[in-house]
């Protein structure tokens, strides 16, 4: 695990560079006009609820789906580089739940996932494309809104903590918690779970 950490680590700078150059190549010069003019400082979380902000993160994620008729429980775990402009993103995980090295792109339309084990796949959405090469479900299409401590567009039932802060949200079967460092304003760990048994925790290093 140690070789794999440092790997990880090493390889980050150029892994962003990687990422930046292509997302900026697909959003086009329109594209990150609009994605200046998202940073720029709002009142409140519901002035423009359909933006999203961009973003490079890494950290840690694991999955745990319920035990069936068929199955036994099951978990995995990956580290994981996560790049972000407008609705675009790109994503490598390294130790991927036991597909090997995976890299996850989506431009808005469709998305595609490549990885030792499976090979190119793709499909109109990343959380089909994860089940369809992992089995593993997670809430992909709302961690660009928690991630930056917004409540995604489709969410419910939203809960702030004293400082503003996003503390827990509903999105369909997914219940979301938020985990903050401090008075940083950005969450640290998103834990996602659903009623049958899905989990997800994903640790953040903004």
């Amino acid at each position: 695990m140690s070789a794999v950490t440092t790997s990880y680590k090493l390889n980050k700078v150029t892994l962003f560079t990687a990422m930046a150059a292509a997302l900026v190549i697909t959003s086009g010069c329109q594209s990150l006009k609009t994605a200046s003019a998202t940073n720029q400082p709002t009142t409140t979380i519901q002035e423009q609820p359909q933006k999203l902000e961009s973003f490079n993160i890494t950290g840690k994620i694991g999955v745990t789906t319920p035990a069936n008729d068929t199955a036994e429980a099951q978990g995995g775990s990956a580290f994981y580089a996560w790049g972000q402009q407008d609705d675009r993103f790109a994503i490598e995980l390294i130790g991927a739940l036991g597909i090997g090295k995976t890299n996850i792109e989506y431009d808005g339309q469709t998305a595609t996932l490549v990885s030792e084990k499976t090979g190119s796949l793709t499909a109109n959405d990343p959380e089909t494309l994860l089940k369809k090469a992992t089995g593993w479900q997670a809430p992909i299409s709302q961690m660009p809104y928690w991630i930056s401590g917004r409540p995604a567009p489709s969410d419910s039932a939203p809960e702030m903590d004293a400082q503003k802060r996003l503390i827990s949200s509903v999105n369909g079967e997914w219940t979301a918690s938020f985990t903050y460092k401090g008075t940083d304003k950005l969450p640290s760990k998103i834990s996602a779970v659903q009623p049958q048994g899905n989990k997800v925790v994903m640790t953040i290093n903004h």
